[in-house]
């Protein structure tokens, strides 16, 4: 029997694409999203009706044990991936990242714990490595919290691993770089470009454009999570999920430019750099460990599959319905 699957963050963007794909694929699946009095499931509202109609959805807070306790009840695994993710943001509000990151996972783990869930898959992301200290970067590179999202980051799988170590907890870490697609917020760079030039703006407003990174369709990015349900061997370990192709942010502007052809300049907008010392100067991923214990490599790989994920995503974002929801003259946080 295929199990039953808690996604926390199902309202979130990889979350809602994770949703579907369990679901498409036969899995029992219970959506844990935010509540809020709107009645709003977030992103999983742009799911299928014929998909999202076969999911059990769950409103609670991963801030709260009871509502934890509550939404895990009945399941045996559990992806999650809840948690606040736009760095800009952490440096105003550093405390919710703390209540949030670390201490929800935290009551996700404990209940985990308590309920003897079978597999407990923890997501990371790639800005716990900080600037490389050598590349491709392995999971053996260290960690360093270069801002309070990243060290919330860190803690949170630091805890993950600790019940793994004191009590037996079946943890498993997938650490996925920068994950792209449709319906990802305007505060992603990929995104903010793409609602720029569909706006009509003559000149793209970017941060620093010199960094690089390693850019997963979200197609890859769930199949990731779904090779964890197929492997035990990853239990106790962390594992990337990146497309090893890196590119700039200054190119991948310029790439997505060419693809919708559209001529456009770049001009600096002070309010989205990072300070200096915690802007990450490059992200490129070792998937040795994912192809080897997971069997998962990207199919949208190299500059080609690039370009296939920004097609699909450009397609996606094109659509009057879809960019109506996004407000496009704002500096998304």
């Amino acid at each position: 029997m295929k199990p039953n699957i808690l996604v926390t963050g199902a309202d979130g963007f990889i979350g809602s694409h994770l949703v579907e794909k369990l679901a498409t694929n036969g899995y029992s699946v219970k959506a844990f999203v935010l509540y809020n009095s709107f009645n709003s499931w977030g992103l999983l509202d742009y799911a299928p009706d014929n998909i999202i109609n076969n999911v059990e959805v769950v409103t609670g807070d991963i801030r709260d044990p009871f509502s934890v306790k509550n939404a895990l009840k009945d399941c045996n695994i559990v992806f999650h991936l809840a948690a606040l993710i736009a760095i800009p943001y952490s440096y105003n509000a550093p405390v919710s990242y703390v209540d949030t990151n670390i201490k929800g996972t935290l009551n996700v783990l404990q209940v985990s714990r308590e309920l003897k869930i079978e597999k407990f898959v923890h997501t990371s992301t790639s800005e716990v490595y900080g600037t490389p200290q050598f590349i491709p970067i392995n999971e053996k590179h260290p960690v360093v919290g270069q801002s309070p999202y990243a060290a919330s980051k860190i803690a949170a799988d630091q805890l993950a691993m600790s019940y793994y170590y004191s009590f037996e907890t079946p943890v498993t870490i997938i650490r996925p770089f920068n994950t792209f697609g449709p319906r990802q917020s305007a505060r992603a760079v990929i995104p903010s470009i793409i609602i720029q030039l569909l706006s009509g703006k003559q000149k793209l407003q970017l941060g620093s454009i010199w960094p690089t990174r390693n850019f997963n369709f979200v197609k890859d990015t769930v199949n990731g999570f779904l090779a964890f349900l197929r492997s035990d061997d990853c239990i106790g370990t962390t594992i990337n999920i990146g497309s090893n192709f890196e590119i700039s942010i200054g190119e991948m502007a310029n790439l997505i430019a060419e693809i919708m052809d559209i001529k456009t300049e770049i001009e600096t907008d002070d309010n989205r750099i990072r300070p200096a010392k915690s802007e990450v100067q490059r992200l490129t991923a070792d998937n040795t460990k994912a192809q080897k214990i997971l069997g998962w490599k990207p199919y949208y790989a190299g500059l080609s599959g690039l370009k296939k994920g920004l097609e699909e995503t450009i397609k996606w974002f094109s659509q009057p319905k879809n960019i109506k929801a996004y407000k496009t003259g704002i500096y998304n946080m």
